[in-house]
């Protein structure tokens, strides 16, 4: 049967795609950020997964402010990246699993979530710069990959309730898989930002903080909060934790931290990383 090894969070901002392109890693800006993933890449390479499962959101390459599912699963063998506009390089295609992503897919519809399935779909800077920051950059990726995408642009967008019990109702599909398989999710976005208005540039670092801390530890926490409680403590981008709840979910109830590590600001964001081990 497939298992859920654990569960990674991790920003997905453009720049960071922009700073592994240049090299610039150690540069004094970004190196604080990045030595925070060395845990998280040491922890990867022990639990050998098969399959990564990205939590993210779409920036344009698959859905606009028209047509804009709430909930998206990748259904494909395969993800191609394109430019979406930042001028990063496209990456290698991602390799999917479609026999795995449609048995995910009918289970969560048995589970009353109404996804919308994509049998093609372009993966964009949200799903890449995570597995590039935690991978590096690779001609040929080690894992296969599912992406799963949620609106967090056009609102109404989903509650943190609501991300939790799908990430319970993915947790239950993956399991189920009757193959044998070691699963990752990461759960991408966040922390506090905000991007525009009066509040650009916003970052609220002592929520940033106890966001980590209870989403580990007390996900249900997170769920008191509505959506315009969520961007007025965290910024309107800030609303993208709602992604690591996903992630929270599909983990058992007690989960070990096997890392925790806070770094703001990078390109205006507070960014966080966890890594949280099923026991």
């Amino acid at each position: 049967m497939a298992k859920i090894i654990g569960g990674l969070t991790t920003s997905h901002i453009p720049a960071v795609g922009n700073a592994i392109e240049n090299n610039l890693q150690q540069e004094p800006y970004w190196k604080r950020f990045f030595d925070g993933y060395e845990p998280a890449k040491e922890w990867l390479k022990e639990a050998n997964p098969d399959m990564i499962v990205v939590v993210y959101n779409d920036h344009g390459l698959n859905f606009f402010l028209d047509k804009m599912p709430t909930f998206a699963l990748g259904c494909a063998d395969i993800y191609h990246n394109a430019d979406e506009g930042w001028g990063l390089k496209p990456q290698a295609p991602f390799p999917g699993d479609a026999q795995f992503s449609w048995h995910v897919a009918e289970s969560l519809i048995d589970q009353e979530f109404d996804i919308c399935t994509c049998q093609e779909m372009l993966v964009d800077h949200g799903f890449v710069n995570p597995i590039r920051a935690l991978y590096g950059t690779l001609k040929e990726w080690p894992v296969k990959t599912l992406p799963v995408a949620v609106n967090v642009v056009q609102h109404p967008v989903p509650t943190a309730a609501r991300c939790l019990k799908l990430g319970r109702a993915l947790g239950k599909a993956i399991e189920s898989y009757p193959e044998d398989m070691r699963v990752v999710i990461f759960g991408t976005g966040g922390l506090s930002h905000q991007l525009q208005g009066e509040r650009a540039g916003l970052i609220n670092v002592d929520f940033d903080i106890e966001c980590m801390e209870k989403i580990a530890t007390e996900p249900e926490w997170f769920t008191q909060f509505s959506n315009a409680e969520i961007m007025r403590k965290a910024g309107t981008e800030g609303i993208e934790t709602i992604m690591w709840m996903v992630m929270r979910g599909a983990l058992q109830d007690e989960v070990k931290v096997i890392h925790k590590h806070y770094h703001a600001p990078i390109s205006n964001t507070g960014a966080g990383v966890l890594v949280l081990e099923n026991q």
